[in-house]
């Protein structure tokens, strides 16, 4: 039997455009200290070696300090570990495997798995890799290795892990790649005891295609769409000679960082305590980001205090991120304002804000099939009017405070 740690989808020096510089500073640093936490898992779990399948790197224009930093981190990993180039970190021109820093600071019990096909990593023990040597691979790679692989069963005793990366033909909906991975040659070399686990990388959800085909997921998440990432698979193969080999899969989660995505409706001050409560409620907030989209119908006072109780949730979360194409949040009637009683400058600059704010607003059809103007207002949306809806709400917020 032979148990090893499935891993991919490192992307050490990944950035994302909505975090601000001191959460991108945490979010690439904790893609390399999960480096240091699956090394421990590892151990706790007794496995032979760490196999991880592509993309361990974000792109080959790394500064030094970044890769070092990784180094350092598999250095501490106390158990072998092979690296399969992926699609972001391909052995094509330029490619950071073949520079200097790596031939120099590689920790010695760390080997990338840059030649495809067959390597005995251990007695008893084959890794066949299949690693990308370009961005945009014309064929199937993997059936290509697979095919050249001896007729019939492993050797007796033998454990083959196939370790890949790119997406399945069977969760390719439109089977438009030429590089889509066929599952069907691989659940019958699987059936015939040719190999025993296919370890895939690319999906950054945890993902089984079959029970010794899977998706491990990336270690650390990186966007809302991705289901079930954060883990490390702890795999244990037991071969059967001309049979399917007895697998076990066990997920553990590596994961500190998370990514939320809340759609809400807000239409009065009770559906505003609420999201200033579940905001609240969010656990290790500076590792968390929200992507928050909301819909209904506010008044200028309410549009303030929501505008207020965000800004006070964005201080603390590692990001906020409002897109405006989740955003359908209208203002209307700014009589709320009247009752703070301005004069002055501030009621001119109100009245002729407000004026602006009605010439430049859009409109839709009446009821007879004209016309009519509004003022409904929609947060995000580039135009004169929403500049100056926003502008009130400003006002509104600095005035109230001010008649407290």
């Amino acid at each position: 039997m032979v148990r090893f740690l499935h891993t991919a989808d490192w992307q050490v020096g990944m950035t994302r455009r909505y975090l601000a510089s001191e959460a991108q500073a945490r979010f690439a640093s904790s893609r390399v200290d999960v480096i240091r936490r699956l090394g421990e898992v590892a151990v706790r779990q007794g496995c032979d070696f760490v196999l991880v399948c592509g993309d361990v790197f974000e792109h080959a224009q790394l500064t030094p300090q970044t890769v070092r930093r990784a180094l350092e981190a598999l250095r501490a990993v106390e158990v072998p570990v092979y690296l399969l180039p992926g699609n972001h970190d391909h052995l094509g021109p330029l490619s950071l495997w073949a520079t200097a820093l790596l031939a120099e600071e590689l920790p010695a019990h760390v080997h990338v798995l840059d030649a495809p096909g067959v390597h005995a990593v251990a007695p008893g023990v084959e890794i066949v890799a299949v690693p990308w040597h370009g961005k945009h691979p014309g064929s199937d790679l993997v059936a290509e290795v697979v095919a050249d692989l001896p007729q019939g069963p492993a050797p007796q005793g033998t454990v083959r892990v196939v370790a890949a990366h790119g997406a399945v033909d069977v969760l390719d909906q439109d089977r438009r790649s030429a590089s889509a991975i066929a599952v069907a040659p691989l659940v019958a070399a699987l059936e015939a005891g040719q190999i025993h686990y296919v370890a895939l990388g690319d999906r950054h959800s945890r993902t089984r295609v079959d029970p010794a085909i899977w998706y491990c997921g990336a270690p650390e998440p990186t966007a809302w769409r991705e289901q079930d990432p954060g883990d490390v698979l702890v795999v244990e193969v037991e071969p059967a000679g001309a049979a399917r080999a007895a697998v076990q899969v066990t997920p553990h989660t590596v994961a500190t960082w998370r990514f939320v995505a809340l759609d809400r409706r807000t239409d009065c001050d009770e559906d505003l305590d609420a999201l200033d409560a579940e905001l609240a409620a969010l656990p290790d907030k500076d590792r968390t980001v929200v992507r928050l989209g909301l819909r209904g119908t506010l008044g200028l006072a309410q549009h303030a205090r929501l505008e207020e109780l965000l800004a006070r949730h964005a201080d603390l979360l590692a990001a906020l991120h409002r897109p405006s194409q989740h955003t359908d949040l209208v203002l209307a009637g700014e009589d709320d304002i009247a009752d703070l009683g301005l004069g002055g400058f501030l009621a001119a600059a109100v009245e002729e804000i407000r004026t602006v704010s009605h010439e430049a607003a859009p409109t839709r059809p009446g009821v007879d099939g004209g016309a009519a103007a509004t003022t409904d207002f929609v947060p995000g949306r580039p135009d004169d009017a929403d500049s100056a809806r926003d502008a009130l709400a400003l006002l509104y917020r600095l005035a109230s405070g001010g008649a407290r």
